[in-house]
C-alpha cells in the first residue's frame, strides 16, 4: 500500500477519534455541571443531549458542504468545529453557553460521519477501500477509550474545575487534526465529477497511484468522467427513480444498525448489568469490558472486511446479534443472570465485526459520485435520528416492559436484518465505485 494513501486515509479517519472522544468525554463532567449551575433534571437532560441534537443536524445536512465546498475543506471545517466546541465548553460560565458549545461539537460529529468515510472511499483503491474506510470506525472506538482514560486521569489530579479540563483537553487533538487536514489533497472524484477539473483530478490520482501507468490513470479519470455524465443525464436529484436502490440500502443499513439496540446498550450498560443483580461498582467494571471487547473485535472487522466482504460480515453480525440478544432475553425470562455479561460482550463483538465495521464503508461506496454527498448524508442522518430516538425511549421501555421482552424485540429486528441481507444487500468488496453504479442500476 502506498504510504501516502495510508497516511491521508488515517488523517481523515482521525475525525472518528474526535467523534468518539467528544461523544463520551461528557460522562465525566455531567454531574459536576448539574451541581454547579443547579440544573433541573429537564434542563440537565437538554444540556447533555445538546451535542446529540447537533449530530443529527450535522448528519442530515453534511452532504451540502461536502458537495459545494469539497471533501478537504469540509474536513478542515470539522476540525475547527471540534476545537471551538472544546475550548468554549471548558470556558462556559452558564448553561446557555455550554449548550451552544456542545451543539457545535455535535455538528462536527454529524458532518464527520458523512465527510470522512466518503473522502477515504473516493481516494482508496477497490481492493483496499474497505479496511481504509473502516479506519474511521476503529478511531471512534479508540477515541471512546481515550476519553474514559483522560477523564480518569484528570479526575485524580484535578480540583472542582476538573470538568473544564476534561472537556477542554479535546482542543489538543482537534488542532492537530485540523493542521494535518491542510496536507490532504482534494478528492479526485469530487474534482472531476463536481468541479469538472479533470486535470486536477488526474494530478491527485497520480499521487495516489504512483505505481500506475499514465494510461491507467487516464482510463480511471475517463471512467469517473463518463460515470458522472451518465448520472447527469439520468437525473439530478437524490430521489430520482434510478437511485431508489442505493437510497433504500443506505436507509435500511442505518435503521437496522440502531434497531439492534447498540446505542441503548452502550449508553445504559451499567443499568443493564445492575438489573442482573450486580452492584453499581461491579456494573461499572463490567462496562469497561464492553470497551475492550469493542476495540479488539473492531480489529477483527478491519482484517476481514476486504477479505470476507461486506455482505459476509453482515451475515456474521446478524447471526451473532440473534444468538447473543436471544440468549440475553432468555436469561432475563428464566433468571439465569450470570450469563448476561457474557451475552452482552458477545453482542458487542458481533456488532464490531458486522455492522460496526461495515456501515460507514457501505454507505460511502454505494452512491454515484455526484450524489455521494447527499446519499451519505441520508444514511448517516437516518442513523443519528434513530440513535436519538432509541436512546430517549430505552429507559421508558425498561420501565414499562420486562427486560426479557426488550431484548426479544431487538432479537426480532435482527432476524429481519438477516432476511434483508439475504434478499437485498449486494457485495461491494473490490468493486470500483463507478462499476457499483451499474450493479445498482444507476447506469
Amino acid at each position: 500500500m502506498p504510504s501516502r494513501l495510508f497516511f491521508w486515509s488515517l488523517t481523515s479517519a482521525l475525525a472518528g477519534f474526535l467523534f468518539g472522544f467528544d461523544t463520551v468525554v461528557i460522562s465525566g463532567a455531567e454531574q459536576r455541571i448539574q451541581e454547579l449551575w443547579g440544573l433541573s433534571a429537564s434542563l440537565h437532560g437538554i444540556a447533555i443531549a445538546s451535542a446529540l441534537y447537533g449530530t443529527v443536524i450535522g448528519a442530515l445536512f453534511g452532504g451540502w458542504p461536502t458537495n459545494r465546498l469539497g471533501r478537504r475543506s469540509t474536513l478542515i471545517g470539522i476540525g475547527a468545529l471540534y476545537f471551538v466546541s472544546a475550548v468554549w465548553s471548558g470556558l462556559s460560565t452558564d448553561v446557555t453557553m455550554f449548550i451552544i458549545a456542545r451543539f457545535l461539537g455535535g455538528l462536527g460529529v454529524g458532518v464527520s460521519t458523512v465527510a470522512a468515510p466518503m473522502f477515504i472511499a473516493e481516494i482508496a483503491t477497490p481492493e483496499r477501500r474497505g479496511r481504509l474506510t473502516a479506519l474511521f470506525q476503529f478511531n471512534i472506538v479508540f477515541g471512546i477509550l481515550v476519553a474514559f482514560l483522560s477523564n480518569a486521569i484528570i479526575r485524580e489530579v484535578g480540583d472542582e474545575n476538573a470538568w473544564r479540563w476534561m472537556l477542554g483537553v479535546e482542543a489538543v487533538p482537534a488542532i492537530i487534526y485540523s493542521v494535518l487536514c491542510f496536507g490532504l489533497p482534494e478528492s479526485p472524484r469530487w474534482l472531476i465529477a463536481q468541479r469538472g477539473d479533470r486535470a486536477a483530478g488526474i494530478a491527485v490520482l497520480q499521487r495516489l497511484r504512483p505505481e500506475a501507468s499514465k494510461e491507467d490513470i487516464e482510463a480511471e479519470a475517463a471512467e469517473i468522467a463518463n460515470a458522472s455524465g451518465v448520472e447527469e443525464k439520468g437525473g439530478t436529484h437524490l430521489w430520482s427513480r434510478k437511485l431508489r436502490k442505493p437510497v433504500a440500502l443506505a436507509f435500511l443499513i442505518a435503521l437496522f444498525n440502531q434497531l439492534s439496540g447498540i446505542n441503548a446498550i452502550l449508553y445504559f450498560a451499567p443499568r443493564i448489568f445492575e438489573l442482573t443483580g450486580l452492584g453499581e461498582r461491579a456494573a461499572l467494571l463490567q462496562s469497561v469490558g464492553i470497551g475492550v471487547a469493542n476495540l479488539v473485535f473492531t480489529f477483527v472487522g478491519l482484517w476481514l472486511i476486504d477479505r470476507a466482504g461486506r455482505r459476509a460480515l453482515l451475515y456474521i453480525g446478524s447471526f451473532g446479534y440473534i444468538a447473543s440478544l436471544g440468549l440475553t432475553a432468555w436469561a432475563f425470562f428464566t433468571e439465569h443472570y450470570s450469563i448476561v455479561p457474557f451475552c452482552i460482550f458477545a453482542f458487542i463483538a458481533a456488532h464490531a465485526v458486522g455492522q460496526g465495521a461495515v456501515i460507514w464503508v457501505f454507505i460511502a461506496e454505494i452512491f454515484p459520485n455526484r450524489h455521494r454527498g447527499a446519499g451519505t448524508s441520508l444514511g448517516c442522518g437516518t442513523h443519528w435520528v434513530f440513535a436519538a430516538l432509541l436512546t430517549s425511549v430505552f429507559p421508558k421501555m425498561v420501565e414499562l416492559m420486562a427486560p426479557g421482552y426488550v431484548f426479544l424485540l431487538f432479537t426480532s429486528m435482527m432476524v429481519l436484518q438477516l432476511v434483508w441481507v439475504k434478499l437485498m444487500v449486494p457485495e461491494t468488496k473490490g468493486v470500483p465505485l463507478e462499476d457499483l453504479q451499474r450493479q445498482l442500476g444507476v447506469r
